[in-house]
């Protein structure tokens, strides 16, 4: 099993994220970081400051220089996905291909109500996130790209200069969707995130995504599994979760960190992670 954090930069300042993953760039349990994309803080005081997802981790990005990184996950609807296609390429080309580019189909009604972003039905957002993972393969990998969905056309599309990696970063879908989330996962990515729960809602969650790969001709072996593992404080209780989940298949436990961020409980946490398995 492979370890990581995130820190979601809402209440909280540049300084503390930026000191948080200065030192986790050092302690090699922890993989990748990860922040989010949203534009209000999510599961809390809507009203408090929240940094902007891309800009922050594209900072960090340039902070660090071997965690990988990506956002959990990026919002479909905020940004055309050609506009989304040259960031990531951008952004692996500077960082020397450390970008997991994380998507998701979008939720929050709140954020998008008031900045006047379309949302949609379930449906809806279902059907233009498959069209928009089309895209981002599309343009990260293919010497040009004509695409005609309901939502997004693109004709003789280039994107250059391409990413570090090949055929294109990897691609983290979020969401656990069992009819059109998991089946575009199966289509699309090579990462898939858990959004948390049970070892066992875990194991019916990746059981669907293998049916779809099944029924998709896709090996599902190609597909890391991914799920946060809460902690609170205990680093050996984290361990014990992830390692429950690991039983079931998990591959990547990804520690949510609360604020106020405190790069102190990063070495105690990696010790406990570091022993599961010995």
């Amino acid at each position: 099993m492979r370890f990581a954090f995130r820190t979601a930069p809402q209440h909280t300042t540049w300084a503390e994220l930026l000191a948080v993953w200065r030192v986790a760039d050092g302690i090699e349990v922890f993989e990748s970081g990860w922040t989010f994309d949203h534009f209000y803080p999510i599961f809390s005081d809507s009203r408090g400051p929240c940094l902007e997802g891309w800009t922050v981790t594209t900072a960090l990005a340039q902070a660090t220089k071997r965690l990988r990184f990506g956002t959990l996950v990026t919002g479909i609807p905020y940004r055309h996905p050609a506009v989304l296609a040259n960031m990531a390429t951008a952004l692996d080309v500077i960082s020397g291909g450390r970008l997991e580019l994380g998507v998701g189909a979008g939720w929050n009604e709140e954020e998008s109500t008031a900045y006047g972003i379309p949302l949609g039905t379930p449906a809806q957002r279902s059907d233009r996130f498959e069209e928009a993972c089309a895209v981002l393969t599309g343009l990260m990998g293919q010497e040009s790209t004509t695409f005609r969905g309901r939502y997004y056309h693109l004709t003789d599309a280039r994107n250059e200069p391409k990413g570090v990696q090949r055929p294109h970063p990897p691609i983290c879908v979020g969401g656990n969707g069992e009819k059109r989330t998991l089946r575009t996962a199966a289509r699309f990515a090579q990462h898939w995130s858990f959004l948390g729960g049970t070892p066992q809602e875990f194991a019916r969650k990746r059981d669907v995504l293998h049916a779809h790969c099944a029924n998709l001709g896709r090996d599902p072996s190609e597909i890391l599994l991914s799920s946060p593992v809460a902690y609170d404080g205990d680093p050996a209780a984290t361990a014990a979760s992830a390692a429950a989940l690991g039983e079931e298949g998990l591959g990547l436990a990804i520690i949510p960190l609360k604020p106020p961020f405190d790069p102190a409980v990063l070495e105690p946490l990696a010790f406990a992670l570091s022993e599961i398995g010995r």
